[in-house]
């Protein structure tokens, strides 16, 4: 098993993508929402190749994309340097409980530190205990001060 960078040149990779996110979408967790359409699977790419913050990490076993990670790199006002959100973290539930999350999130803060970022702040569903008891193992907790999650939609 190995996290390597999204080549969005690479269309193994954008397929990786869609694939995964369609797997996310359609999980308990995603909100078991429907499949992208062909037109938001081209957005989807789109957006994310000519994001200029963004950080996409696939992990590949045995010659199969099993895991996806979107990320974005921020910037903190008050630590005066960049931090990195995970937006999303996906693993094909076939391939739940081998590792992959974890060599995700291994990944992940390797490039934070490399970035000299302040933190990796994410957002979990109150109840996804199985991604919160990965993010507890990988060091992760509440904030403090605790902080909501507000959105307003447009």
């Amino acid at each position: 098993m190995k996290v390597i960078h999204c080549d969005f040149s690479n269309p193994m990779h954008t397929q990786a993508v869609i694939n995964l996110m369609n797997a996310y979408l359609s999980d308990a967790m995603g909100g078991k929402l429907p499949l992208l359409t062909l037109k938001q699977e081209e957005d989807l790419i789109t957006g994310l190749r000519d994001h200029p913050s963004k950080l996409v990490l696939l992990v590949e076993d045995e010659q199969q994309f099993i895991g996806l990670t979107n990320c974005f790199i921020n910037f903190g006002t008050f630590a005066c340097r960049p931090f990195i959100n995970i937006h999303d973290l996906v693993v094909l539930p076939a391939s739940r409980g081998k590792g992959a999350g974890k060599l995700l999130m291994q990944a992940i803060e390797l490039e934070a530190q490399r970035l000299n970022c302040a933190k990796i702040t994410l957002e979990v569903r109150d109840d996804n205990t199985t991604a919160q008891a990965l993010y507890s193992k990988t060091g992760y907790g509440h904030c403090e001060p605790p902080m909501l999650f507000w959105v307003k939609y447009l």
